[in-house]
């Protein structure tokens, strides 16, 4: 049973879409085995660091973030030529080089339509922290961000 979910947990894109262009997507992904390892200052900043950069060298614009810690949220943009897969292969691969063992083999995606509000996915993410109960408000949690998009 165990090996039938890691098969099917290894490639849980849609096969007719090709991940590539000027879409939004709502990111997650999860640390080895479901593991609490997203935790403390020094790991969540350079995690930050490197998805930031991994953002930079695809072009896709990070509209929010929160690392949980069991779990990334993200919500990025793409340009033209962003691919998701690539973004996500270049930032497991850089964090995972630096904090062996970080994450689970795959992710998981949501391609957000266009008539969907992008905010609100945005707080959505941002809210984590707060429906889990770790925090009262927004800006309480530091794990979360951009911090210039983030409602007070």
């Amino acid at each position: 049973m165990a090996e039938d979910q890691s098969k099917r947990l290894t490639a849980p894109r849609l096969r007719s879409f090709k991940y590539i262009g000027p879409y939004a997507y709502f990111v997650t992904i999860c640390t080895h085995s479901r593991q609490p390892r997203l935790k403390g200052e020094p790991l969540i900043s350079s995690l930050v660091a490197l998805l930031e950069s991994a953002c930079n060298e695809e072009s896709f614009h990070l509209l929010a973030y929160c690392f949980m810690p069991d779990h990334l949220h993200l919500l990025v943009v793409g340009g033209e030529k962003s691919s998701l897969v690539r973004l996500v292969k270049r930032y497991k691969q850089t964090s995972s080089y630096r904090h062996k063992g970080l994450w689970q083999r795959s992710f998981y995606d949501r391609v957000l339509r266009c008539e969907e509000d992008v905010m609100g996915v945005a707080r959505y993410i941002w809210e984590n922290p707060i429906r889990k109960g770790l925090v009262e408000t927004l800006r309480d949690y530091p794990f979360s961000g951009p911090v210039d998009f983030m409602p007070s």
